[in-house]
C-alpha cells in the first residue's frame, strides 16, 4: 500500500513539473520533510529526481539531497562543471557523502602516452573537495596515464572519511591528509614509498603515532612494507597485499617482517588476502605455518588467500594440517594453476574442496585460481556447488 500511495504522488508531481498549468491542486499539497524524503527514496531514475527538484520545495530538498548524495565524476569536461558548481553553491556541497573520481581523457584517448586531462582540472577537484564537509565515502581512481602526483588536492579538506580509495602516489601530501582523518576504517592505496621522509615523523599526527587513524580496520595495499606504518597500534582486522620479492629468502624476510607488524595490531586478524610474485608450494607452506604460528593460541582468521594447493598427497597433508588449526576459517583462496591436469571440472573440485572438508570442517567456501581466474565452490546443505553467477569473490575478503 506505502509503495502504491508513493509511487501515485510521484506520478503526480511529476506531471506538475512537466505541466504546472494543469495542475492547480497539488501545487498546494504540503507534505512532512520525512514525507518528501520517502517518496523520493522511491525513484530510481536521476532524471526524475531532476524534475521533481521544480516541483516544490519540499521536493527540491528532499530530491536534491538523493541527487547529490552519491557522485561519479567521469567526464573530465562534465566533472569540472559539477566541481564548480560545488563550490559555488553552500546549500549543495553539504549533500554529498560519497564522491568517486575517474580520470579520463576528454578525446577517449587510452593511450598513457598521450592522455590529458583539461587545464585546472585538478584546480577544480580541489576546489569542489574544501566544500564537502560532510563526505564520508572517497575513491580516487586513476587510469588514464594522467599523473598521480596530485595529493595536494587533499590539503586543507575538512571532511572526516570511513572510506578511501587512493591512486595517487604516497607522497607528504598524502600522509599529511591521512594523519588528519580519525573516523576512516577502509583504506585503499595504490602506492608506498618507504623512504617518504614524513613516515618518520615523530610528531603528534604522524602516522607513527596510534592516536592517528585509530578506527582503521582494512588496509589493502601491493605493498607490504604499508603494513609498518599502519598496522602498528590500530586495530587491523582485513589486509590486502602482494610479497613482492623474486628471492626466495629475500621473500621469507618480507614474509617475516610483514607478520611481525600484523601483529602489533589492537585486534584479532579476520581476513587476509596476500599475492605472490611467483606462487611455488614451498613458500606457501612457509607462510601458512608462520601466519598460524603468528595467530596462535587463539586464531580467529576466517579468510585466507592466496596459497597454493599442493599437488603431491603427501604435501597436501601437511597443507592441511596446518589450516586445521585455524579453527575459525570460513574461506580459503587456492592457486591451482600448475596442477597437470588442472582442476577446472566442477566434479574435480568439488572432490577437491570435500577433502579440504575432511580436515577442515569450518570452511564453506573455496576459490581455486588458475591462471587468475577464480572458480568458486560454496557448501550449500552439506553439498558443494558451483556459485552463483552473482557471486563477487574480489570482495570476499572484505565480506568475511
Amino acid at each position: 500500500m506505502q509503495d502504491t500511495l508513493a509511487a501515485g504522488i510521484i506520478e503526480r508531481a511529476l506531471v506538475f513539473a512537466l505541466y504546472p498549468s494543469i495542475c492547480y491542486a497539488f501545487q498546494l499539497m504540503e507534505l512532512t520533510l520525512e514525507a518528501y524524503a520517502l517518496i523520493t527514496s522511491y525513484v530510481g531514475s536521476r532524471s526524475d529526481l531532476s524534475t521533481l527538484c521544480r516541483v516544490s520545495k519540499g521536493f527540491r530538498i528532499a530530491a536534491e539531497r538523493a541527487l547529490y548524495n552519491t557522485l561519479q565524476m567521469t567526464n573530465p569536461n562534465s566533472s569540472i562543471y559539477l566541481c564548480t558548481l560545488l563550490a559555488g553553491q553552500p546549500r549543495l556541497s553539504p549533500f554529498v557523502v560519497a564522491l568517486t573520481i575517474f580520470t579520463q581523457d576528454v578525446n577517449g584517448n587510452t593511450d598513457p602516452e598521450s592522455s590529458s586531462l583539461p587545464p585546472h582540472y585538478w584546480e577544480s577537484v580541489a576546489r569542489a573537495l574544501r566544500k564537502l564537509r560532510r563526505l564520508r565515502f572517497l575513491d580516487i581512481h586513476i587510469d588514464n596515464g594522467s599523473s598521480p602526483s596530485n595529493s595536494w588536492v587533499l590539503n586543507g579538506c575538512t571532511f572526516q572519511l570511513q572510506s578511501f580509495h587512493c591512486d595517487f602516489i604516497w607522497d607528504a601530501n598524502l600522509v599529511a591528509f591521512l594523519s588528519t582523518q580519525t573516523d576512516l576504517t577502509d583504506l585503499s592505496i595504490a602506492d608506498f614509498n618507504d623512504d617518504t621522509p614524513a613516515n618518520l615523523s615523530l610528531t603528534a599526527r604522524s602516522l607513527r603515532q596510534a592516536e592517528s587513524l585509530p578506527k582503521l580496520s582494512f588496509i589493502e595495499c601491493t605493498f607490504t612494507e604499508a603494513i609498518g606504518i599502519l598496522a602498528p597500534g590500530r586495530p587491523i582486522t582485513h589486509v590486502k597485499s602482494c610479497f613482492s620479492r623474486a628471492d626466495l629468502n629475500a621473500r621469507r624476510a618480507e614474509m617475516a617482517i610483514f607478520l611481525s607488524n600484523l601483529r602489533l595490531s589492537t585486534a584479532s586478524l579476520r581476513s587476509i588476502n596476500v599475492a605472490d610474485s611467483s606462487y611455488t608450494e614451498e613458500f606457501s607452506l612457509d607462510f601458512l605455518s608462520s601466519l598460524v604460528d603468528a595467530m596462535s593460541p587463539h586464531p580467529k582468521l576466517c579468510y585466507l588467500g592466496t596459497v597454493v594447493l599442493p599437488v603431491d598427497g603427501r604435501e597436501r597433508l601437511k597443507f592441511y594440517g596446518q589450516l586445521r588449526r585455524l579453527r575459525a576459517l570460513e574461506c580459503v583462496e587456492l592457486e591451482v594453476s600448475d596442477w597437470v591436469p588442472p582442476p577446472l571440472m566442477p566434479l574435480a573440485q568439488r572432490a577437491l574442496a570435500s577433502e579440504l572438508h575432511l580436515y577442515c570442517p569450518s570452511i564453506t567456501t573455496v576459490i581455486f585460481m588458475y591462471e587468475f581466474e577464480p572458480m568458486v565452490m560454496r557448501a550449500v546443505n552439506g553439498l558443494w556447488r558451483v556459485a552463483d553467477e552473482e557471486f563477487n569473490p574480489d570482495t570476499l575478503w572484505r565480506d568475511t
